[in-house]
């Protein structure tokens, strides 16, 4: 690369429940710099995640995290050029890169979803997300399958 890489911004925890992770989620879950909006969308879903699973002793940011961790990528396949062909090479997801494909999944099939309103489909797709089912935890689970059916390739690892 030409240009240094830039410096990892220091994200400040949200103001309900001190949690840098918060934070992300709502900055990627955020439209045209309107973050108050953001919060209140997330809030009021996981208000509803409450709601709906009061049987469940968890609270409902536990839940959250619980249905994030579900979803989160253990391995992706990538494209390689080796000799004129191109192999998809199965590789580990590096830390940061997992938490943000899983915020970018269950914030994807969230918006896909029939509701009303935002807070009621991402709140339906952290409950899903929770219980292991949902368009989230099949995207992961295709990802696996991917980069099992292409392990013969993991010796062009770079």
């Amino acid at each position: 690369m030409r240009k240094a890489t830039p410096k990892k911004r220091i994200l400040l925890p949200d103001p309900k429940f001190g949690d840098t992770l918060v934070t992300r989620f709502v900055n990627n879950l955020m439209n045209d710099g309107k973050k108050s909006i953001a919060y209140d969308i997330f809030y009021d879903a996981l208000d509803i995640v409450g709601e709906k699973m009061k049987d469940n002793e968890k609270q409902p940011l536990e839940i959250w995290k619980t249905a994030l961790a579900n979803i989160t990528p253990q391995v992706e396949v990538k494209s390689r050029r080796v000799g004129g062909a191109t192999y998809q090479v199965p590789m580990e997801v590096r830390a940061d890169r997992k938490v943000a494909l899983a915020i970018r999944y269950l914030l994807a099939f969230s918006k896909k979803r029939a509701g009303r309103s935002m807070a009621e489909k991402l709140a339906a797709e952290i409950m899903a997300a929770y219980n292991n089912e949902g368009g989230a935890i099949k995207r992961k689970e295709e990802m696996h399958r991917m980069a099992d059916a292409n392990k013969a390739f993991a010796h062009f690892r770079f």
